[in-house]
């Protein structure tokens, strides 16, 4: 078992290479430039359109909705775990190169949600269908669409093997474990080995909770995540603002360290190959991508819900997720780690990492501060569950021509796999959902930039429509 849990690590990191990071950034390097930094201009309108639903347009759940879910699935673990690895493994400038890839990662992110509406179809049972398959069949045509079966394999299994369920639930009944029963002093043997109870009450709870939730189909949801996502988003956003106002007299030097690590030209420490800056390059885009999805093609399954008659008004508001995801959390959960100094301190790995962070600079007891943030990490991981499956039965859809008996098999089979998930080692799944992300990437990637004449042309026109009064505000 352990060899193959070393080859899959070894692909793991084949496909998290330079080269598939450098598709992606060269994406967003590309879309900046042919929209004319549209991230930036448009931001204030895509915060308006974020919250101001359009009048009159078809779709199933509002854009808002649209977001949330696309936010369940992003904003999760990475926000706390993945910054916490990027810094500890690339130091305080991954921040830095973490934001760079937020940056270009909205003008692709912005490109997703245009496609997804662009291109969108309805089935025969009147649900609305969209994602990077269907705008690799309509917008490359029906030549390229053996591309977009191969997108939609990798998400369903990228959603049903691990990221969607194992490894979100393993990491809510961990979190619960460690706050609850650290020392394993209540157990019950399962099949000979033995595990908490409160694994098995909090795994049989989050069960439940998601099969009440996903057998409602998209707009329960979307109904769910448009409540609870903001809360929390708001909630953690708030523990990590109140860390750095206790401790603001230390940001000066935490600024001063992400720029100076981020472009250091120093040998890295501890005989690791390569400079500091180029640790803290790979480490940041890296799980910069990772965090906020950009470039990977889910956002837009989602996005392609949303009730707009116009793909560029719905491009800017899933552009919005990026900013959220990135430029908000992750740089407020980096502050908070670079202030505490938690990543210097060897012992301390992953969640921990933030966890002695929040214990540092939280004025409440520990008890307190690993209770806020085991109730943060266990939310977050249970609406990326949601966010997942919807993710991963769209993909169902296109391969099985909209089966309605599939999906309802596929349903019960993804509820299945939270229930076990609990009693799995997790380290090969997340490797495995970890290439499954990667390769959806590629084709969704190469479309988009395939495509980057249609969204530089209906930018333009929705711009100049928008300038003369003709598009609502």
């Amino acid at each position: 078992m352990e060899k193959i849990n070393d080859v899959i690590s070894q692909i793991d990191s084949y496909v998290w290479g330079i080269p598939l990071i450098i598709l992606i950034m060269a994406c967003g390097i590309l879309l900046t430039i042919r929209l004319r930094f549209l991230q930036i201009r448009k931001l204030g309108t895509a915060l308006k359109y974020m919250v101001k639903n359009e009048e009159g347009g078809a779709g199933e759940v509002s854009s808002f909705a649209a977001l949330c879910t696309a936010l369940s699935a992003t904003v999760g673990t990475g926000n706390i775990v993945g910054v916490a690895t990027a810094i500890a493994a690339g130091g305080p400038g991954a921040l830095f190169w973490m934001e760079l890839a937020a940056f270009l990662g909205m003008a692709t992110k912005y490109a997703e949600g245009l496609l997804a509406v662009k291109y969108r179809v309805k089935d025969e049972n009147g649900n609305i269908l969209g994602g990077p398959f269907y705008y690799i069949e309509n917008g490359l045509g029906k030549n390229w669409k053996w591309l977009g079966k191969l997108f939609a394999l990798f998400g369903l299994l990228a959603g049903l093997m691990g990221i969607g369920t194992i490894t979100q639930i393993n990491g809510i009944t961990s979190a619960a474990n460690n706050f609850f029963d650290p020392d394993k002093n209540n157990t019950i043997s399962i099949f000979g080995i033995d595990y908490t109870w409160t694994t098995v009450i909090a795994g049989a709870l989050i069960t439940l909770f998601t099969a009440l939730i996903v057998i409602g189909g998209i707009k329960r949801i979307a109904t769910v995540s448009e409540i609870v996502v903001p809360v929390m988003i708001v909630a953690y956003a708030g523990c990590c603002l109140i860390i750095i106002s206790c401790h603001i007299t230390e940001i000066p030097s935490a600024v001063s360290s992400i720029i100076k690590g981020a472009f250091s030209f120093k040998a890295a420490a501890g005989g690791a190959a390569g400079t500091v800056m180029m640790n803290a390059m790979k480490s940041g885009v890296a799980r910069g991508i990772f965090s906020n999805e950009a470039g990977l093609g889910s956002a837009p399954i989602a996005a392609a819900a949303a009730k707009t008659n116009e793909p560029v008004r719905q491009g800017l508001v899933t552009m919005t997720g990026t900013f959220i995801d990135t430029i908000i959390v992750c740089t407020m959960t980096g502050l908070a780690i670079i202030m505490s100094g938690s990543h210097n301190t060897e012992e301390l790995k992953g969640v921990m990492i933030t966890m002695d962070a929040f214990d540092y600079g939280l004025p409440f007891s520990e008890r307190v501060s690993s209770f806020i943030l085991m109730v943060c990490l266990a939310v977050f991981a249970f609406t990326t569950i949601l966010g997942w499956n919807y993710y991963s039965e769209r993909c169902l859809s296109y391969l099985t021509g909209a089966n309605k008996k599939a999906a309802g098999i596929y349903r019960w089979v993804y509820i299945a796999a939270v229930f076990i998930g609990p009693y799995l080692a997790v380290e090969a799944v997340w490797n495995m959902a970890d290439i499954f992300n990667g390769l959806m990437a590629i084709p969704n990637v190469i479309a988009i930039i395939l495509l980057s004449g249609v969204i530089s042309s209906e930018t333009k026109d929705y711009i100049k429509r928008l300038k003369a009064g003709k598009v609502e505000q």
